[in-house]
């Protein structure tokens, strides 16, 4: 999957939610990664920074930006403008994630667990910091494949955007919430 598709899948599920302001909430940022390159010209060399934020609410929303500029500040601010753009509400039931989940982008893959109250945000690298912004407070993961911080911000973004809540399976399933609690013994870990 490419990252076009990718924000294609955002935007729907933009569309999907119905999210189109986010003026009034409250996001706080992480900066994931900010790398320098170095363009060589006959002049000399020319340095531009490139800046992975992270942004969320702790209460479901969360996005993800990269922003490039001459300076580290604008880059990091360039960033969390397009990390508002990409911002979506993910389901938490009872601080967890509602079922297991697998996401992949490139050669990185993580698969994502429900756990028990108490467990805590068990998750490594770039994971972590999404997955504590969203507003998760018990999670477990596991990233396979490449550690490359851009590409497991997509597969996490690109897992978090298969999540469903119970009410949504229920209605395409036709049945109850409480038949599907009962029938699957769902949230019982």
């Amino acid at each position: 999957m490419g990252a076009k598709d990718l924000n294609q899948r955002i935007d729907a599920k933009r569309i999907e939610q119905g999210i189109t302001t986010l003026d009034d909430i409250q996001f706080e940022e992480r900066l994931l990664e900010a790398a320098r390159t170095t363009r060589v010209t006959k002049g000399g060399k020319r340095f531009s920074f490139s800046a992975l934020v992270v942004i969320g609410d702790k209460r479901g929303y969360v996005g993800f930006g990269l922003g490039k500029a001459r300076e580290v500040p604008l880059s990091i601010a360039k960033a969390i403008e397009d990390a508002k753009k990409k911002t979506i509400r993910v389901p938490i039931v009872n601080g967890t994630i509602p079922h297991d989940v697998v996401g992949e982008y490139g050669s990185a893959r993580i698969i994502a667990f429900p756990a028990r109250r108490g467990t805590g945000v068990i998750a490594g690298g770039a994971a972590k910091p999404i997955f504590e912004l969203a507003g998760y407070t018990d999670v477990l993961t596991k990233v396979v494949g490449s550690s490359n911080h851009h590409n497991v911000v997509r597969a996490v973004f690109d897992a978090l955007l298969k999540l469903r809540d119970i009410d949504a399976i229920a209605k395409v399933k036709g049945a109850t919430v409480e038949d599907l609690r009962e029938r699957y013994n769902i949230y019982a870990r």
